[in-house]
């Protein structure tokens, strides 16, 4: 299938350039659009809606580009994924999901037919592909997230280096003056967009506050449940008094029952919070104070972006970042310097 990038080429132009002239939403010298429509008919490229287009109608779609790969998160991708759709019929917007491993690919397709009038870009990596593309094409794109280089980008996300600066202060405030982070495995500093925000936000504001802080990354996946246990006895041994959690699901449980096996209380002896979790931290047999990760607020905002560059047939570049939320659970006490209780090690 020939594609709009297949016309720019051939034209010695940029695909935002051919947007402009097949759909005349931006003026184009008349040898640029003669040189655009002859390559589109020598290609026999045609947009399928562009007939809607160039009368000046929308089709009120929105594409919603996420990846849906082997190692994909079902339950934390859907719920942005459905966050966003419900935000869209919110505007009178319906959504066409693009699954396409290769991300870049379901993007250029439906820029290439003018199926949709706005893009929103989900699951987004540090050097995602898609950024680079969104500079390219005349789609208005919203990311939920931010790549290493959001310039030219408009991006939504929640303040990650805020929500972890926040859980510092929470436990400097209480009087801990050691804490600890447990992180997700190390490849997810490598692959997403968020896990580097959280854990600099913590060595940043424990650096601010005068704190002893260390950072410890899970393992792998798998081993969530086993290596958040044995991290935690590391931390309780040397001395640790609060600990913030950014980690997976299933670590949650483990540390609290390795708290329990030294024979200590939440909050009395340590004190628990959770930073960007999608999950409710509520229902443990301990409640853990969370700052969460709230996909219909990084959502909502996303599609109002989207929805009012359609409307202004103009998208302003910037990164919206959402305010945390801290939601107490009782997990975090004042620091008692009195001896805590120990127990068997297993």
């Amino acid at each position: 299938m020939v594609r709009i990038d297949d016309v720019a080429k051939r034209a010695g132009v940029s695909i935002s350039t051919v947007s402009y002239a097949l759909s005349g939403k931006r003026p184009v010298s008349e040898r640029t659009r003669e040189k655009i429509h002859l390559a589109a008919r020598e290609l026999g490229y045609l947009p399928n809606a562009g007939a809607r287009m160039l009368a000046g109608r929308r089709t009120h779609i929105f594409a919603l580009t996420e990846p849906f790969r082997a190692d994909t998160h079902a339950p934390s991708h859907m719920a942005f994924v459905l966050a966003a759709s419900i935000a869209a019929r919110r505007h009178g917007y319906d959504i066409l999901l693009l699954t396409d491993e290769d991300a870049s690919q379901g993007m250029r397709r439906v820029e290439a037919s003018g199926l949709v009038d706005g893009i929103i870009v989900l699951d987004v990596a540090p050097n995602d592909e898609r950024a680079e593309l969104a500079r390219s094409i005349a789609t208005p794109t919203v990311f939920v997230g931010v790549p290493n280089d959001a310039t030219g980008l408009m991006c939504v996300d929640l303040d990650f280096s805020a929500a972890a600066a926040t859980a510092v202060d929470r436990l400097a405030d209480a009087g801990h003056r050691k804490i600890a982070m447990l992180g997700h495995p190390a490849g997810h500093y490598e692959a997403t967009n968020y896990a580097p925000r959280v854990r600099q936000g913590f060595r940043d504001r424990a650096r601010e506050r005068g704190l002893d802080a260390v950072f410890r990354p899970l393992s792998e996946t798998q081993f969530a449940a086993e290596d958040a246990y044995r991290l935690t006895l590391e931390f309780l041994d040397d001395g640790v008094t609060g600990i913030v959690l950014n980690s997976e699901e299933r670590s949650y449980k483990a540390v609290l029952d390795a708290v329990s096996a030294r024979g200590m209380d939440v909050p009395r002896d340590v004190s628990l919070i959770s930073v960007g979790a999608i999950f409710d931290t509520s229902g443990y047999h301990r409640a853990i104070d969370s700052i969460p990760l709230i996909p219909e607020r990084s959502c909502d905002l996303a599609l109002e972006e989207l929805v009012d560059a359609v409307e202004r047939q103009q998208l302003d570049p910037g990164v919206r970042l959402v305010t945390p939320e801290y939601r107490s659970y009782g997990s975090v006490g004042a620091h008692s310097s009195s001896p805590r209780g120990s127990g068997p090690t297993p």
